[in-house]
C-alpha cells in the first residue's frame, strides 16, 4: 500500500534551494542536513525535498540537477504571488497569463534550476471545458 508520495529535486546548492521554497511558498523543513532537506507545507501538506547530486545515495551517472522537471503550486491568489515573486527579485520565466485550459498562472525558477508553475485555476474556454473529468 502506498503511503505518501512527493518529488526529490536535485540541487547543485541544496541550502539556497530550500529557501527558495521556504521563503517564498510556507514550505518548513521536516529534516535538515547540508545534502538534504525534506520540506512540508503546513497547510497543504504538500511534500519536496531537495538533495545535493553529488550525495553517495545518488547512484552513479544520476548525479545531475533537476533539468525537464516543472513543479506546479496551486495557490487561492496567483496574481498577488506573481507580485510578490517579481518583488523578491525571483527570476520568472514565464509572465503571469491566462490559459484556456483553465490556469492563470507564472512559471519561476528555483535556485535549483526546476521550473516552478505557480497557479491559480479559472474557468476554462468551451473548447477544453469538455475535456474535464466529471469531478473535476
Amino acid at each position: 500500500m502506498l503511503r505518501t508520495s512527493y518529488p526529490v529535486l536535485c540541487s547543485d546548492d541544496v541550502t539556497a534551494s530550500a529557501r527558495f521554497y521556504r521563503e517564498h511558498f510556507g514550505f518548513e523543513p521536516t529534516f535538515e542536513s547540508d545534502w538534504y532537506v525534506s520540506l512540508r507545507h503546513p497547510d497543504a501538506g504538500s511534500e519536496l525535498a531537495i538533495l545535493d547530486p553529488g550525495h553517495e545515495s545518488v547512484p552513479d551517472g544520476y548525479g545531475t540537477p533537476a533539468r525537464g522537471v516543472l513543479v506546479n503550486l496551486e495557490l487561492d491568489d496567483v496574481d498577488a504571488a506573481a507580485e510578490r515573486l517579481e518583488t523578491a527579485g525571483v527570476h520568472v520565466v514565464q509572465p503571469l497569463r491566462s490559459e484556456p485550459f483553465g490556469q492563470r498562472h507564472v512559471i519561476v525558477r528555483d535556485p535549483g534550476g526546476v521550473l516552478v508553475d505557480v497557479i491559480t485555476e479559472i474557468e476554462p474556454s468551451p473548447e477544453f471545458l469538455a475535456a474535464f473529468g466529471r469531478e473535476a
